[in-house]
C-alpha cells in the first residue's frame, strides 16, 4: 500500500511537471530602456522625455560624432538668449562666402537678427549662422568658444565641442546624441525658439533673394504632434536629425546621428517616437511619500515628480545617504534620479518603506487566483493521466 502511494505520488509529480512545462503560459519578459537589439539604421540615437530629460532609449548615445547642421540648435538658442532679436546686423563679406546651404545674403546688407535666426533654423542657412556669430562675438572662432562654454554651463554636457556656428565639417567639431538631446531640451524651453523651429513655411525678403522658406524637417508635415527642430547633413556626418513631438501632454525628443539617408533618419525617428508614445506610461512620485536612507534619515520631495517606464515594468527605489533617489529597473539600471529634501517637523510620523512598485499591483489577487486555478486543474489532469497509465499497464500485463 505504501509503495503504491509513493509510486502514485512520483507519477503525479512527473505528470504535473509535464503539464506545467507544456501548458502554463510563459511569463512576459520585462522591458526597460535597454533596447539595444532594436533595429535602427542610424549609428547613434537617443529618445528622451522633454519634461524630465529621462533617457528612454539610447544607442551609442555617448559616442562623439559629427553633428552637421543640428549645431544650429545651439547657435540659435544662444543668439535668442544672449542677444536682442531686434538688433540690426550688417552682413560681412566673410558671411557671404560660406559654403553649403544659404539664404543668399549679400555684403553690407542689413537684416534683423531675428530674421537671420529664422533663416538659419528654418532654411539651414550657413551664411546666416556666420552673420549671427560675427554679430555676437566679432568672429566665428571666438563665437565657437563662447558657444561651447555657454551650452556646457546651461546644460551640463561634457562631450561636445563647437568650432563653428553652422556645423560644416571640422575634425574638432563634435557632439553626442545624448548631448544634443540635452541641448534641444534646454532650447525648447524658450518660446521664441519653439516658435521658429515649429514654423513650416516663412516669407523671406532679402536684397538678393525673395522667396518662401520651407522647413527642411519633413516630419513637421508627416508626423502628428511634431513641433521641431532641425536636421543636417555633411558627407562626414551622414544624415542627422533632431525632432520634438508632443501628444496628449507628453513631449519627446529624438536625436539620430549618421543615417545613410534622409529616409532612414525619418524612419528611425518615427520608430522611436512611436515607442515613446505607445509603450511608456507615466508614474508619479508624491510629495506625501517619504524615503529612508541607509543612515535612517527620512527624505521627502518638494512636489510631485513624474517619470516614465515601459508599461508593466517593476521598479525599485534606492536612496543614498546624500538624499539622492534612484529608480532602478529589474536589472538594476538607473532609469530616473532626483534629489530629495530632509524631512523637517514630522518626527514620530510613520514612514512609508518604498522598496518596490508596479502598475500591476492591483492584479496580484487575480494572479494568485489564476495560479490556484491552474494548480487545481493540473492536479485533476495528473490524477486522470496517472489512472490512465495504470489502466494501460494492467492491460499490458494481462
Amino acid at each position: 500500500m505504501i509503495n503504491d502511494v509513493v509510486c502514485r505520488s512520483k507519477w503525479k509529480y512527473i505528470i504535473l511537471l509535464f503539464v506545467c512545462m507544456t501548458w502554463l503560459p510563459t511569463a512576459a519578459a520585462g522591458v526597460d530602456k535597454d533596447t539595444s537589439d532594436m533595429s535602427l539604421h542610424s549609428e547613434a540615437a537617443v529618445l528622451i522625455d522633454a519634461k524630465t530629460g529621462q533617457v528612454l532609449f539610447e544607442k551609442n548615445g555617448e559616442k562623439q560624432m559629427y553633428p552637421a547642421s543640428i549645431t544650429k540648435i545651439a547657435t540659435g538658442i544662444m543668439a535668442i538668449e544672449k542677444a536682442n532679436l531686434n538688433d540690426k546686423v550688417t552682413i560681412s563679406e566673410n558671411a557671404t562666402e560660406v559654403e553649403g546651404t544659404t539664404v543668399y545674403l549679400t555684403e553690407d546688407e542689413v537684416m534683423p537678427l531675428k530674421q537671420l535666426v529664422e533663416g538659419m533654423l528654418i532654411n539651414s542657412g550657413n551664411d546666416a549662422g556666420t552673420a549671427i556669430a560675427e554679430h555676437i562675438s566679432q568672429s566665428e572662432q571666438e563665437f565657437s568658444k563662447e558657444l561651447t562654454d555657454y551650452i556646457m554651463k546651461k546644460t551640463g554636457i561634457e562631450d561636445t565641442n563647437f568650432t563653428n556656428p553652422h556645423g560644416l565639417f571640422s575634425e574638432n567639431h563634435y557632439s553626442t546624441a545624448e548631448d544634443m538631446a540635452k541641448i534641444t531640451q534646454f532650447a525648447m524651453r524658450n518660446k521664441d525658439f519653439r516658435d521658429i523651429v515649429s514654423t513650416k513655411t516663412k516669407e523671406w525678403k532679402g536684397e538678393e533673394w525673395e522667396t518662401e522658406l520651407r522647413n527642411h524637417n519633413q516630419l513637421l508635415w508627416d508626423y502628428e504632434g511634431a513641433n521641431g527642430v532641425k536636421n543636417g547633413y555633411v558627407t562626414e556626418s551622414g544624415y542627422t536629425l533632431v525632432t520634438s513631438a508632443k501628444r496628449d501632454g507628453r513631449e519627446l525628443i529624438v536625436v539620430v546621428l549618421k543615417a545613410d539617408s534622409n529616409s532612414y533618419a525619418y524612419e528611425d525617428t518615427t520608430t522611436l517616437l512611436n515607442m515613446g508614445f505607445d509603450e511608456f506610461e507615466e508614474r508619479t512620485l508624491s510629495e506625501d511619500d517619504r524615503y529612508q536612507s541607509p543612515n535612517k534619515t527620512v527624505y521627502t520631495l518638494h512636489d510631485d515628480r513624474s517619470f516614465l517606464t515601459r508599461e508593466g515594468t517593476n521598479v525599485d527605489f534606492e536612496v543614498n545617504d546624500k538624499g539622492k533617489l534612484n529608480i532602478l529597473d529589474k536589472e538594476g539600471n538607473n532609469i530616473f534620479s532626483t534629489y530629495l529634501s530632509k524631512e523637517r517637523g514630522k518626527l514620530g510620523t510613520e514612514t512609508k518603506k518604498r522598496t518596490k512598485t508596479t502598475p500591476m499591483d492591483d492584479n496580484q489577487e487575480t494572479k494568485k487566483n489564476t495560479w490556484k486555478m491552474w494548480s487545481e486543474y493540473s492536479s485533476v489532469v495528473s490524477d486522470t493521466m496517472y489512472y490512465h497509465l495504470q489502466y494501460m499497464m494492467n492491460i499490458k500485463n494481462l
